[in-house]
């Protein structure tokens, strides 16, 4: 599809990274999360397949090495395509809707996790979150004004 780029062209990306995630919503409250990367940015917790690894089982490996828990009952949200936050590359985002196994902590690679509303002033949230994400679970009233 993209005709930019010269044929053979080292440097260009022809496909999208994948990402699975979920949205995790208690009390009205999205649980985010952010990397020791990068600590001010925040998004959904997930990550990228390994090889041959389809969207659950990845959403399952995610949340037990990042957060110690695992989602009940993922169900398709969504399929978002944005601008990875922290890669600044065209991103696809398979986006789960599920509840949690127990109480989560931030292990791996993470810095910090959050539950927001959206709202809150300074928060700095992934584009995909900001602009897709949060929208439609707004629309779907499950998160708090």
């Amino acid at each position: 599809m993209d005709q930019t780029h010269a044929a053979g062209s080292s440097s260009a990306q022809s496909e999208p990274l994948v990402v699975v995630a979920a949205a995790v919503v208690q009390d009205g409250r999205l649980l985010v999360v952010s990397k020791k990367a990068a600590p001010e940015v925040f998004y959904l917790p997930g990550g990228k397949p390994d090889a041959d690894e389809g969207a659950r089982e990845t959403l399952m490996r995610e949340f037990e090495e990042e957060l110690g828990v695992q989602p009940l009952d993922p169900r398709f949200l969504v399929d978002v395509e944005a601008v990875a936050a922290l890669e600044g590359v065209p991103m696809r985002m398979t986006v789960f809707q599920a509840r949690l196994s127990g109480t989560p902590l931030p292990a791996a690679e993470l810095a910090r996790m959050r539950w927001v509303s959206g709202r809150e002033k300074g928060l700095h949230l992934a584009p995909a979150v900001r602009d897709h994400v949060l929208p439609l679970l707004r629309q779907r009233g499950v998160l708090a004004a």
